[in-house]
């Protein structure tokens, strides 16, 4: 089959006869772009997921690996794989079939601060529970899990690139972070892109996390720096407290983080403001609210 000029709906409903045959008779959606995959609803309960760069079938194979483990301890629905396409003559890598997760992102709908109470418990406890000792076998994430102080350099370019959007005090609490103790304890499960689009809002309150792409072992703190990333202005504090697992290097460490997840925000919404390719104008909305909570906060 031809898909020269990208998926289609002949094309989706084919794998399924193919591989899923019966899945094949649910109503097809409008697909929707993620970063790495191409994402077709089908029917109320479920969607295909097919990758639309080169390293998302790798990612795809990770997560139908790994998540449906995890996904069993957690409080949050996430898009657990149920079934896997494997590559055929109509679609030449795998693909897979995940649970459909009801909800609008959060870089397009924030966290509303008349819940930001409920929203920071309910994100302690996500990832209090997502943060358990991983196995040695557990993938790995060099770039995103280096040591902060490894990655100086590329927060000075972003840093210099975005100025115009960079408040007052962001070196400062970057030197701090970087000045803080690293990690004492075991790496743990990390989602590892914890970001405004990867988290599902539902009337105000946060309902999901999406895109498990990234995940990985590591320092706890990488994930934390969701505490300003997702929550309204201020719920940090409760947030770590519900989360009580962290000391305080950790939380340092963890602004450092939400920096960095910050300007890479704000430069995919540049690219956006452009109508570049890849470029998401949502994503510099969230990045700049992040930096100056990250900054008030520090």
């Amino acid at each position: 089959m031809n898909t020269s000029h990208g998926p289609d709906t002949k094309l989706i409903r084919a794998l399924l006869k193919d591989q899923h045959p019966d899945l094949a008779a649910l109503d097809i959606h409008p697909p929707v772009r993620g970063w790495d995959n191409e994402l077709w609803r089908l029917g109320g309960q479920l969607a295909l997921r097919l990758p639309r760069t080169d390293r998302a079938p790798e990612l795809i194979r990770k997560e139908h690996r790994w998540l449906p483990e995890l996904a069993v301890q957690l409080p949050l629905p996430v898009p657990t794989p149920l079934r896997l396409g494997e590559p055929s003559v109509l679609f030449p890598q795998p693909w897979t079939i995940v649970k459909w997760l009801k909800g609008e992102p959060a870089d397009r709908t924030p966290l509303s601060p008349a819940r930001g109470d409920h929203a920071a418990d309910t994100l302690a406890a996500f990832l209090r529970a997502l943060h358990q000792p991983a196995p040695t076998t557990a993938p790995s994430n060099p770039y995103r899990t280096a040591p902060l102080d490894t990655l100086t350099e590329a927060f000075e370019r972003q840093v210099r690139e975005f100025a115009d959007d960079v408040p007052p005090g962001v070196r400062a609490v970057w030197e701090d972070s970087v000045a803080a103790p690293g990690p004492q304890g075991p790496p743990v499960w990390l989602h590892c892109d914890l970001h405004p689009a990867n988290a599902v809002v539902t009337d105000d309150a946060l309902s999901g996390v999406l895109d498990f792409g990234e995940l990985c072992a590591g320092d706890p703190a990488i994930d934390l720096a969701a505490a300003w990333m997702l929550l309204p202005n201020g719920r940090a504090p409760r947030f770590f407290t519900a989360y009580a697992n962290a000391d305080d290097a950790m939380v340092r460490r963890a602004r450092g983080r939400a920096i960095l997840h910050s300007l890479a925000l704000i430069g995919i919404g540049r690219a956006g403001d452009r109508g570049l390719p890849g470029g998401k104008v949502t994503w510099g909305h969230a990045g700049r609210a992040a930096l100056s909570r990250v900054v008030a906060d520090g």
